[in-house]
């Protein structure tokens, strides 16, 4: 039998460390998503910063204010019932990752670190970030303890790996 599932993919207007307007505008299309019937709610790439941080992914407040942001997501109860793929600067072991953070119901589900680095033309990813280079592994993620007073989770899985549910598996790539 054939199981169909409704995926939203979001192409916003985020501004580079614009962190409370991107929250907004986050928030607003994962309740769009919803009223859609969405199952699976796809954002941009660094969506919570911007994008177009530069040299500010080089501070340590701007994940820091990435985190604050997915506090955020993660304690509405309304963004509940639809798996989110948000995007975020995350540190592990000292080494800044460009990231995919998959949440459902409060939980994170994976932080999912970008493999393969844009380094050309407009691109320099690798000024401010390491590709993963663990294919097919993960590690665990020892979350910031306010991120684990709000999920009840110690750690969430860091690195390449499917995401399996009922009826299907998601793998994901920046």
């Amino acid at each position: 039998m054939v199981h169909y599932t409704t995926v939203a993919t979001c192409a916003l207007n985020q501004w580079a460390l614009d962190f409370e307007g991107n929250y907004q505008r986050i928030r607003e299309s994962i309740l769009r998503a919803k009223a859609l019937n969405a199952r699976l709610r796809v954002g941009p790439e660094l969506e919570i910063p911007g994008y177009g941080c530069y040299d500010h992914f080089l501070e340590r407040d701007t994940v820091q204010h990435s985190w604050d942001v997915l506090a955020r997501l993660l304690e509405d109860r309304s963004l509940d019932d639809i798996l989110i793929d948000t995007g975020m600067p995350v540190l592990h072991r000292d080494t800044r990752y460009n990231c995919r953070v998959v949440i459902l119901n409060g939980k994170i589900v994976l932080i999912r670190p970008k493999m393969y680095l844009a380094n050309d033309g407009n691109y320099r990813e690798l000024r401010w970030f390491v590709g993963w280079t663990k294919r097919a592994e993960t590690e665990d993620f020892v979350l910031p303890r306010f991120i684990a007073r709000i999920t009840g989770q110690r750690s969430a899985p860091f690195g390449d790996a499917l995401i399996s549910t009922l009826d299907t598996c998601l793998g994901i790539e920046l």
